[in-house]
């Protein structure tokens, strides 16, 4: 069994107790972490220095940043990560690793609220969907992983936040979302829990909304079709941790 937590953690400093609490009780093969909003430099010391996984922290101070955290138990070589040539901020890391005698391509994304630069969202989208094409193209098995700050469908926003022109939930974005997810992607929450109304991963911070379950689904685990079709489970953590998101969590037999 493979196991994978992708999980904004939306400042790894004030998170790190959560982080480590979730290494040490759910023992994940890979865990794709967003918004560390700290440089490599920055980084606690006991997270830095985790022995048991191969880690590539890529921040800034007090923005964006994501990571990607490989187990030693299931990759014993030092994998060579890297950041595509169109994350010209810290809003991606990738690498490719051997899987049941396959290589499958990681990735760790952060796609910017849009909020204060809609063009720089609309842009890094359409940037990772040519990436996502050109894995299809070439045949190469990925999972892409992370916050992506779309809510692909009105059902993924509670009915009390639906806005169709807020962002985040406009019809275009949603469209460049759906391009993305049709280069050979499954949409692996959706694939375990096509019913479920109430499928969110974000909560505004405040009046009580994550005990509510008042929130949008902004947070994805995006396999290959091959690869989807052995997936387990995939599961939202809505009772872990102090983040306003929670962490999603996939298991894939690859044995």
């Amino acid at each position: 069994m493979l196991k994978l937590t992708t999980w904004n953690v939306n400042g790894v400093r004030a998170r790190q107790a959560d982080v480590l609490t979730w290494l040490s009780s759910e023992q994940p093969d890979i865990v794709c972490l967003q918004e560390l909003k700290a440089a490599p430099e920055q980084l606690p010391p006991v997270l830095s220095a985790l022995g048991d996984y191969w880690c590539y922290w890529h921040g800034h101070k007090g923005y964006s940043g994501v990571a990607l955290l490989l187990s030693h138990r299931s990759f014993p070589t030092q994998p060579s990560f890297e950041h595509p040539a169109f994350d010209h901020e810290t809003r991606i890391v990738t690498a490719r690793v051997p899987v049941a005698g396959r290589e499958l391509e990681l990735a760790s994304i952060y796609v910017p609220n849009g909020g204060k630069d809609l063009a720089a969202k609309v842009r890094f989208l359409d940037a990772l969907d040519e990436h996502a094409l050109l894995a299809y193209e070439q045949g190469r098995e990925l999972i892409l992983c992370g916050d992506l700050n779309v809510a692909r469908e009105a059902r993924d926003v509670h009915p009390s936040l639906r806005r169709e022109n807020q962002i985040g939930q406009t019809p275009e974005e949603r469209a460049q979302l759906e391009r993305i997810i049709s280069r050979g992607l499954v949409d692996l929450s959706r694939q375990f829990e096509p019913d479920n109304d109430r499928l969110f991963s974000w909560w505004a911070p405040w009046r009580n909304m994550r005990e509510k379950n008042v929130g949008w689904r902004l947070d994805y685990v995006l396999p290959s079709r091959a690869l989807a079709e052995r997936a387990q489970s995939c599961v939202v953590g809505r009772e872990f941790g102090s983040s306003d998101h929670a962490p999603v969590t996939a298991l894939f037999d690859v044995g």
